[in-house]
């Protein structure tokens, strides 16, 4: 999908608007509207509008500090929007690049708060999935956020999962969409972060 930086007039903040807009399936129109290219990608536009939507209401669920937050979501123009917090700071591949070392206490500052976030998401039976370097911020002020929930999935025992694979940062058991996945899913994926941060080098992959 894209991303917009954008204004909210009713709330007066600057918010992050997430559109789905798979590009390979879908183009836009002059009226802004969104429409499927072709007839036989219409089923596959469709899941993927389904498990969008699947993200705007597990992010809604969720209240604390570290994990982005959901203001609201909508269908428009043929597809559908999710309407963020806009968070302002440092990727945390910028955030460690401009650090000329980094100790424990500087990890762990990061990472407490996050599994603290995580704890919150696997209490309500839902899944991140997708951790890795790349959907973790550092506000300004220093503290971490968690990005990009979709890959999250809420936990059932007779329904298998995709397979989301970052290489390096997803452990086995993700590999096949049988694998038995819970909160340790996401636990692994939060120590290759910690093993990619110490070291600077991804981990080996887990299939590997």
């Amino acid at each position: 999908g894209l991303t917009y930086l954008a204004h909210d007039v009713n709330l007066e903040l600057t918010v992050a608007l997430k559109e789905y807009y798979p590009g390979d399936l879908a183009t836009r129109s002059a009226d802004c509207s969104v429409h499927v290219r072709a007839a036989e990608g219409t089923a596959q536009f469709t899941w993927g509008l389904e498990r969008f939507l699947d993200e705007a209401r597990a992010l809604a669920s969720f209240r604390h500090s570290n994990i982005v937050r959901v203001l609201r979501y909508f269908k428009e123009n043929g597809t559908a929007y999710i309407v963020m917090e806009y968070e302002t700071g440092d990727p945390l591949k910028r955030w460690l690049a401009r650090r000329s070392s980094l100790n424990q206490q500087d990890l762990l500052n990061i990472v407490y708060p996050l599994m603290d976030g995580l704890e919150a998401v696997h209490r309500l039976k839902f899944l991140h999935r997708d951790i890795k370097p790349d959907n973790i911020y550092i506000r300004a002020d220093g503290s971490p956020v968690l990005l990009d929930f979709g890959a999250a999935r809420r936990v059932t025992a007779d329904r298998d999962m995709t397979n989301i694979i970052s290489p390096g940062f997803a452990p086995f058991e993700q590999y096949h969409s049988q694998g038995n996945q819970g909160p340790w899913t996401d636990i692994y994926s939060l120590g290759a972060v910690m093993y990619w941060m110490v070291t600077g080098h991804k981990p080996l992959e887990s299939a590997s």
